[in-house]
């Protein structure tokens, strides 16, 4: 069978702001979320997911990080206050990336950065904030199982914190009561988060091996698939592992001047 490639969009026009962003993806607004959220349940064909899915398995045992709860890959360089050393994307991803620019998600910029989570199932992440190193639009690809990625509103403006891919050290505490909600991602989905929602609230996935939809306020329900929607109460979705190709724009980048000839 021959190899799958991404498919890329022919759609084009300004984006950015949230008000554009709804205006534009009218179709996948979450609207019940409080900011602005967007879902594409489809992003992805199954073999195009089984491909990026081969890749990410396929790369050199020391690109993986391991942490605790968790193991991930970063590629396009390390994410710092001083800035990222940019590195080229591997074609794989490059192609996710030129795709979510020809649609226009990232307005004038372009994403320069993947992390790669790897999640088996009961792993998960504290709630944290992306924080101020990159353009606040996050988009991210499912691979794999499902996960509820849950929300909440950020205890204070003044505390900022940044999931860099090196864990959770400062992350913060979240608020209990109103405001929180979660995201269903399906396999194969597309999760974009933009303006107030990547600023002011938390987010993060609970360490559990299934998730009982009951009583959850689950914002993205009646996007995702009908095999999900037409399941009888109690909804109940076993986990497996999961990929996650978190997309992003680092603002401050450097790159490494180009040394011609030998050292003596």
């Amino acid at each position: 069978m021959a190899e799958a490639t991404l498919r890329s969009s022919s759609v084009h026009g300004p984006s950015g702001s949230p008000r554009v962003l709804e205006d534009k993806f009218s179709d996948n607004v979450v609207r019940k979320a409080p900011s602005t959220a967007l879902y594409f349940p489809n992003f992805l064909s199954e073999a195009e997911a089984n491909l990026l899915w081969k890749q990410v398995y396929a790369a050199p045992k020391p690109k993986w990080t391991q942490l605790s709860a968790r193991r991930l890959q970063q590629w396009g360089g390390i994410p710092q206050e001083k800035g990222m050393v940019l590195e080229k994307l591997p074609s794989w991803l490059q192609q996710v990336a030129d795709r979510l620019s020809a649609i226009d998600l990232f307005e004038t910029v372009r994403p320069n950065h993947v992390l790669v989570n790897e999640y088996e199932a009961g792993q998960g992440i504290m709630p944290h904030t992306d924080g101020p190193l990159y353009y606040p639009v996050v988009c991210t690809v499912n691979l794999g199982s499902h996960t509820l990625l849950d929300f909440t509103p950020r205890r204070s403006a003044s505390d900022d914190s940044e999931e860099n891919g090196g864990g959770c050290g400062g992350c913060m505490k979240h608020v209990d009561g109103d405001g929180n909600f979660s995201l269903l991602l399906e396999p194969c989905s597309l999760s974009v988060v933009a303006a107030d929602l990547y600023t002011d609230y938390l987010h993060g996935i609970a360490e559990r091996a299934q998730d009982d939809l009951q009583g959850m306020t689950v914002c993205n329900l009646d996007m995702c698939s009908s095999s999900v929607r037409n399941q009888e109460d109690p909804i109940v979705l076993q986990r497996s592992t999961r990929l996650s190709l978190t997309i992003r724009h680092v603002l401050k980048t450097v790159r490494l001047p180009l040394r011609l000839g030998l050292s003596r």
